[in-house]
């Protein structure tokens, strides 16, 4: 016993004179950001030039679209939320190895103008990894963007198009109101998310499904009493043989304990994969750009 005691002090001894430094998760960031810009580069063909800019008019950028899309998601890999801390404390040590390496506004800009390629990417990965799977599981998260006292004070989408403003809305499974939006997601049995969607909080979770027939056919979705309803389910199996089930009914090739329940693993994803209540933005638009890197 007493030398099991001293082995275990010993080990805790190594473990606080090796502790790992601020230099080695720097190179792990920039680490993550070369072999995110490789990834990016095998599954961005016919979507962008050599130079790894998507075809536009005007300069060509120094620092590609591809870096760009690489750098969001090697930020995100990190758990790093804030562009200050980012650009004014872990990117200080990698001015030499990205000599074009943009600014924080740039950044900001930048990302919501890639974010149609940044998705494009993501689907084909997902459908490498994912793409023969015929169950998926639908399921919705409450995206706050601020107090609900603070509600009806916010300005934030009354500039622009009114429907992608937020709105007042419900959420039945922590039983509170909140104010801001509504992520949809629809994942694979091992947890790949192939879609996702942004909506009012007051719009019914009954609408996502309206649009589920333009991207999928042929497989069974199961979800909540929420995206469950008679004329969906029916205008679904007509027009893409899709079947709609509330219950989760295990296949005869999948056991009970194989099959999670659809509420246990989608709601996993929105919140482990998402990170969806560390998500704060300006508008609709900057709620998407950030949802995405968090979804690779």
């Amino acid at each position: 016993m007493f030398k099991k005691l001293r082995i275990s002090l010993i080990f805790i001894n190594l473990v606080l004179s090796k502790s790992l430094s601020l230099n080695h998760r720097m190179h792990n960031l920039y680490t993550k950001f070369v072999r995110i810009l490789e990834i990016c580069k095998q599954f961005s063909n016919n979507l962008v030039n050599d130079q790894g800019n998507i075809v536009r008019c005007g300069p060509v950028p120094k620092f590609s679209d591809l870096e760009m899309v690489a750098l969001s998601l090697a930020a995100e890999s990190e758990s790093i939320d804030s562009e200050k801390w980012l650009f004014d404390y872990k990117l200080q040590e990698y001015k030499k190895k990205i000599p074009n390496l943009i600014s924080r506004r740039q950044f900001n800009d930048r990302r919501k103008n890639t974010a149609g390629l940044c998705e494009a990417i993501r689907k084909r990965i997902a459908l490498k990894i994912d793409g023969d799977e015929d169950f998926f599981l639908v399921d919705s998260k409450p995206i706050e963007v601020c107090r609900l006292a603070r509600g009806k004070r916010c300005k934030m989408g009354q500039s622009g198009d009114f429907s992608k403003a937020p709105d007042f809305g419900y959420c039945a499974s922590q039983n509170t109101y909140y104010f801001g939006y509504k992520l949809h997601a629809i994942c694979g049995l091992s947890g790949v998310v192939h879609s996702y969607d942004l909506s009012k909080a007051s719009v019914h979770d009954l609408n996502y499904m309206k649009d589920v027939k333009l991207e999928y056919h042929d497989c069974s979705i199961y979800g909540d009493k929420g995206y469950i309803g008679a004329d969906v389910q029916l205008d679904l199996f007509e027009t893409a043989h899709i079947r709609l089930e509330y219950r989760v009914q295990s296949p005869q090739f999948l056991s009970s304990n194989d099959l999670p329940q659809s509420e246990t693993l989608a709601t996993f994803v929105l919140e482990e994969m998402f990170e969806v209540m560390q998500i704060s933005a300006d508008g609709c638009w900057s709620c998407v750009t950030k949802s995405l890197p968090a979804n690779f």
